[in-house]
């Protein structure tokens, strides 16, 4: 027994009920798994929700169909198959279909990611569920129960996402609505967590202990997360909608890389008006989408905290009823805004709120420092006295279920009992005490992981890949690991290079923002066709914002490592001392030059 008269095992009972009953306070008023439990009738969560509006909370969404055929449009099939089969009430079906060993077919294969599950043939012949936690929070008795199940309803591990965010994989299928219901019993919703709903709500990995923060982002990741569950008119999108959240910590959030970013900014007292005064506020940027060549672009409103979920409400419901309906290409936001612009956009959002947001420019506010490449890895000071966060590497972001289960009981005996999941595929240990780190970092290793890593494998991020993705046209997260063993044996970096790998054009792993980035391809050599990458560089986030440059298509696997070996050292050789980074160096150098000694031959056509 501890001091305070309660076992490890009952501490962490009493924690995972506390969290149950925060989940049942805030899904209320929603049908979980609506449609009917195990015995016919419907599952519902804590008590009635305001009353919908006339027609159901569907009624938005319909009424943006109706609006778009009665323009002469002619709805995508997804929109149809939402029209006419409700998402969320199809659990009688999926235990039937459980029951009987059958998969999804058409359309019910988009229908399912509603409730979270995606059943990702031909890559495997299997269910992939994605999780939601808001600003990355992640308790550590959830961890622990998440590592226990994924042994026995999916493939023993777990991958941590470029959303903060945890998934299973291999998930066979009769366990569906197993691990949703398992899930629920953690405090883990999955609801909306796939297709055309806003995704994982992200914020500042730090937040709350960041020593150079302007604003704890967690109550506003968790509000807007709770506020999205209880309003189910909010999952009628046209298509998936992503929203973060940036303090200004010193491990960037990418907020630039989403469809809504609120970013925290200060006017100091030497900026103040009496229309605004002194204080922390949030920046409102729109329209990220960086596979698609755009980050999130600022709009000129600046917020009161409190004022973000309320506008970020609003801009959803304008672009439910006014989204692309009939093309799933031009379907997110981004194509919205480029139609409109960014002002008539704010118009209808104002329209909505029945008022006049505040303006600022950029000269009347300070804007965060920039964030550190490093400080997602390794030990760090957090903002209270004594206490350090532990950022362990994930080299392409995957655990094993006996590695949750261990890093759980070290955040658990060492730490706050939580731990932060971050947008790098990796995962932070706050609140460790100064005393305690050695220790930490010691059962750290001894489990597989490391707080350490080389330049290559702490900036190194993949998608899933071919080997779970329909999509992908390569092995992301094996060749990203070949490449990360062989570049460790030939170069000795001293500043952080990322080397992003995303199987396809829909850019999971963000390729377009890394010092290299490379886009799964199939490439023809002598009669065959083998797994290979388009290679970008140049790209940056925060502090260095822009998107990648395509420098050489078609590369086949086997090429890419001396390639990149080649292009690294021609960097170390040629930069303007050791403060100049990669992307700095990339983006002075001419297309010709690189080309040349990535290849190692004369220059050849791009």
């Amino acid at each position: 027994m501890s001091d305070n008269g309660f076992s490890d095992e009952q501490k962490y009972y009493l924690q995972g009920l506390a969290m149950g009953v925060d989940v049942a306070r805030t899904a209320r008023g929603l049908n979980v798994l609506s449609g009917g439990g195990g015995n016919g009738t419907a599952v519902t969560v804590g008590a009635a929700a305001e009353p919908p509006p006339p027609g159901g909370p569907e009624l938005m969404a319909i009424e943006a169909q109706d609006a778009t055929k009665a323009a002469g449009g002619k709805l995508c099939k997804e929109e149809v198959a939402k029209r006419e089969k409700h998402p969320f009430k199809m659990t009688a079906e999926m235990e039937a279909n459980a029951a009987a060993g059958q998969f999804p077919k058409g359309t019910d294969v988009l229908l399912y990611k509603f409730s979270g599950m995606f059943y990702v043939a031909p890559a495997q012949d299997a269910y992939m569920c994605r999780m939601r936690f808001p600003g990355g929070h992640v308790t550590a008795p959830q961890l622990r129960g998440i590592a226990d199940m994924s042994e026995t309803h999916a493939g023993g591990y777990i991958d941590i996402t470029t959303r903060g965010n945890l998934q299973y994989r291999e998930i066979p299928v009769d366990k569906p609505v197993e691990v949703i219901r398992g899930l629920m019993d953690l405090g883990v919703i999955i609801r909306g967590s796939g297709a055309d709903n806003v995704r994982n709500v992200t914020g500042t990995a730090t937040a709350g202990f960041d020593r150079q923060e302007f604003l704890d982002t967690l109550p506003l990741a968790k509000d807007i997360h709770h506020h999205i569950l209880s309003r189910p008119e909010l999952y009628g999108l046209p298509r998936k909608f992503n929203i973060s959240f940036e303090g200004g910590g010193v491990i960037a959030t990418l907020e630039d890389t989403n469809d809504i970013g609120f970013q925290a900014v200060r006017v100091t007292d030497d900026q103040a008006t009496a229309e605004l005064p002194a204080g922390v506020y949030m920046r409102l940027t729109l329209g990220g989408i960086t596979g698609h060549f755009d980050f999130a672009r600022p709009t000129g409103v600046i917020l009161d905290p409190g004022e973000c979920v309320e506008v970020a409400d609003a801009i959803l419901r304008v672009f439910i009823k006014n989204g692309d309906r009939t093309n799933r290409k031009k379907a997110r936001l981004k194509y919205l805004l480029d139609d409109w612009g960014f002002d008539k956009y704010i118009g209808e959002v104002e329209a909505v709120l029945g008022r006049t947001l505040k303006r600022a420019a950029e000269d009347q506010y300070e804007m965060p420092p920039a964030p550190d490449r490093w400080a997602h890895v390794g030990v760090h000071e957090q903002a209270q006295e004594g206490k350090r966060y532990i950022g362990v590497v994930f080299p392409v972001g995957r655990m094993t279920a006996e590695q949750g289960r261990r890093l759980a009981d070290l955040a658990y005996r060492y730490g706050g009992g939580y731990l932060r999941l971050t947008v790098w595929q990796n995962l932070l240990i706050p609140d460790v005490d100064e005393a305690d780190v050695e220790t930490v970092v010691a059962e750290i290793k001894d489990m597989g992981l490391d707080v350490e890593a080389s330049s290559v494998r702490a900036g190194l991020v993949a998608c899933t890949g071919n080997a779970g993705c329909k999509f992908a046209g390569a092995d992301t997260k094996g060749q990203a690991m070949r490449l990360a063993d062989y570049l460790e044996e030939r170069v000795e970096l001293d500043t952080p290079i990322n080397i992003h790998f995303t199987g396809c054009h829909h850019s999971c792993a963000q390729h377009y923002i890394g010092d290299i980035g490379f886009e799964g391809t199939k490439v023809e050599v002598g009669d065959d066709m083998v797994e290979g990458y388009h290679m970008a560089i140049g790209g940056g986030y925060a502090d260095t914002q822009g998107i990648g440059r395509v420098l050489i298509k078609s590369l086949a696997f086997d090429d890419i490592p001396p390639t990149v070996e080649r292009l690294i050292n021609h960097y170390l050789e040629n930069r303007v001392g050791p403060a100049e980074t990669f992307v700095e160096f990339s983006r002075r150098a001419g297309d010709e030059e690189l080309v040349t000694a990535a290849r190692g031959t004369e220059a050849v056509a791009v």
